[in-house]
């Protein structure tokens, strides 16, 4: 399969390349920043240097790669936990407004599937719990797949040695799960170190978190 990997530097997509690579897949690896592109290569994938809030762009390149899938692992987070709050508001505008352009960009290159990242703690009413709520909403109306991971630990992750409070996934055990996930009919699973756990539901129906 032919899959394009939205966030693929990051702490989950650079796992996930080796694992798709394994399987038989040709992934194209979209990044920000031309520094990163160089070590895309190195993992195995075609890396694309775009930007998910240039339109045209991104929507030019997924059309140009023709996948079979897209995986969205984008996030907007700082390498520091203690600058997370300055950060909130860059994450929510890449949970709805990198959502939608990515989305767009698959229904333009006639993407049958689409993966993507969400969360599986409930959040506090606000700004990030409504991003959360748009994102799977838009994820399932698009007849994808949400995937609730719990709180990454291990290598490169806010939690490297010790494991954060439940939910939880080791952060390999959660890319294997994805990679494990290209096949799954729409809906929602929910991973974490208790197991992966497979829930249905409408569009729209996801707004707990």
């Amino acid at each position: 399969m032919r899959v394009f990997l939205a966030g693929a530097s990051g702490v989950i997509g650079s796992r996930l390349i080796p694992l798709l690579l394994i399987d038989g897949h040709t992934v194209a690896g979209l990044t920000r920043t031309e520094a990163k592109a160089a070590w895309l290569a190195e993992l195995g994938a075609e890396p694309v240097v775009c930007d998910v809030y240039d339109t045209d762009a991104l929507t030019d390149a997924v059309v140009r790669f023709e996948p079979g899938v897209v995986i969205h692992e984008l996030t907007d987070l700082p390498d520091d936990p203690a600058k997370i709050a300055a950060f909130r508001e860059r994450h929510t505008r890449i949970r709805i407004e990198g959502t939608h352009n990515l989305i767009a960009a698959a229904r333009a290159a006639s993407t049958p599937r689409l993966l993507a990242q969400s969360v599986a703690w409930p959040m506090p009413d606000g700004p990030g719990q409504a991003a959360v709520a748009e994102l799977e909403r838009s994820v399932l109306a698009y007849g994808g797949v949400v995937l609730r991971y719990g709180q990454f630990y291990g290598p490169g992750t806010f939690h490297p040695t010790t494991p954060p409070g439940k939910p939880q996934v080791h952060i390999q055990r959660a890319a294997e799960e994805t990679a494990a996930a290209l096949h799954e009919p729409s809906g929602i699973l929910v991973i974490t170190d208790d197991g992966t756990t497979r829930l249905d539901a409408a569009p729209g129906a996801a707004k707990e978190d």
